[in-house]
């Protein structure tokens, strides 16, 4: 089907959320990128819109519900892990059963209409985005990076550099998993002394 890339997208995107909530602990929900500045999301507040905004865009733009509510009872950051994950576990199967025409057919994008397929592009990039807020927040929390889509200064630096890719877990139950059980996260090389950007 040639629309399963979207699908195999979706399920890449999903741990590489979860990935990046697991770096941060549960004193960092509560941080503003300026804690003067209530216009910039807390990390909580971060984790909130990811879980609503992506239940509203696939129940009224995909037609997909999953049939929970989308925040966990406690917002702790391991429930907000495992309610994500649940709730995009389900996703993930109801994208899988669409054929060509559900994707080529056209749906409501808040004012204007678009393809299903389209929409769908559009919610990876939006994840994308605030995905990379949260990770700017970790380095401003001084904190570690695993790979999110390849090499991190943390695991060696720059691709050019044969720097490795390293992710954090192999997949959403290990993470669950180790998470769970105080963080069992792949150990992180660092720099081994070589640049990490293209101008040290």
């Amino acid at each position: 089907m040639r629309y399963d890339f979207l699908v195999e997208t979706y399920e890449t995107e999903r741990i590489k959320v979860l990935s990046v909530w697991s770096e941060f602990r549960d004193e960092d929900l509560p941080v503003r990128p300026n804690a003067k500045d209530p216009r910039g999301r807390s990390v909580r507040e971060q984790m909130v819109h990811q879980c609503v905004s992506e239940n509203l865009w696939f129940m009224n733009m995909l037609g997909i519900d999953v049939g929970t509510l989308p925040l966990p009872k406690i917002e702790t950051r391991l429930e907000f892990l495992e309610r994500y994950a649940e709730d995009s576990g389900k996703r993930l199967a109801a994208l899988g059963t669409k054929d060509e025409s559900w994707w080529e057919s056209e749906t409501k994008f808040f004012d204007v209409q678009r393809s299903r397929a389209w929409v769908m592009v559009r919610r990876v990039a939006h994840t994308a985005h605030h995905r990379g807020q949260q990770m700017a927040m970790l380095r401003m929390l001084g904190r570690d990076l695993h790979s999110n889509y390849g090499p991190t200064a943390d695991t060696g630096g720059l691709m050019q550099n044969h720097a490795p890719t390293i992710y954090a877990y192999d997949g959403v139950d290990a993470l669950l998993a180790g998470e769970a059980a105080g963080g069992k996260k792949r150990k992180l090389p660092g720099t081994g002394g070589k640049a990490v950007t293209e101008r040290p």
